[in-house]
């Protein structure tokens, strides 16, 4: 599925070996990861990916870099009601600069245990932002207020009178769930190659897996 400009951030193509990255045509093939950040899998898969596979196995090897881009795909698990405001904090971030995205969304992960419901249980929601946005400040360099601006919810009315406010954010946090209820996506992670769900890839593999199955399907 395509992916919404707005979303940009979200997409990772690698540069050629002169560094520069082209965004006029899509690679071939596509990998969409479908992912929660209060999920200890998704962390687990995207660490690996980050921290092994894509430094170690794609960005060397032309044959793999010149024909893929990963999409991170935010998976909101509404059983964690943290989980909606970690994803607002990465479309904020999204919002203010795309291009640290990624980096945020690694911080995330990082401090996921500090977004769990036993963490958060005596924690106001709004203060629960002002963390995020400090997170977003300490780790990519993003200015806390900016992004805390983003996502406080007010405690007045609005005008109309009207109560269900939301925030800043929360036409992309429709928006990312209206495209994750159209592909039936439930388990996360989820990894969709092509268009098809890859169910053999799990959250455990190794590097080594990785590469072997990208020697295989990315041709």
């Amino acid at each position: 599925m395509a992916l919404p400009p707005k979303l940009s951030g979200a997409r990772l193509i690698f540069p050629d070996s002169s560094g520069a990255t082209s965004f006029t045509s899509s690679p071939p093939h596509t990998i969409e990861l479908f992912l929660d950040y209060v999920c200890p899998f998704s962390a687990k898969i995207f660490k690996t990916l980050t921290s092994t596979v894509i430094p170690h196995t794609i960005h060397p090897n032309p044959s793999l870099s010149s024909k893929l881009q990963i999409i991170l795909r935010q998976q909101i698990q509404p059983w964690h009601p943290s989980s909606t405001l970690v994803h607002e904090a990465a479309l904020a971030v999204n919002r203010l600069a795309p291009s640290k995205f990624w980096d945020f969304s690694s911080a995330l992960f990082d401090a996921q245990k500090d977004y769990f419901d036993v963490s958060l249980v005596n924690e106001t929601r709004n203060a629960t932002y002002r963390r995020l946005a400090k997170l977003a400040s300490s780790s990519v360099g993003l200015d806390e207020e900016e992004v805390y601006k983003l996502l406080v919810i007010p405690d007045k009315p609005g005008e109309d009178g009207s109560l269900n406010i939301g925030n800043a954010v929360t036409v992309d946090v429709k928006l990312i769930t209206k495209i994750n209820r159209l592909l039936g996506v439930h388990v996360t992670p989820t990894v969709i190659f092509d268009g098809v769900v890859a169910n053999e890839i799990s959250s455990s593999w190794t590097g080594e897996q990785w590469a072997e199955w990208l020697g295989k399907n990315v041709v």
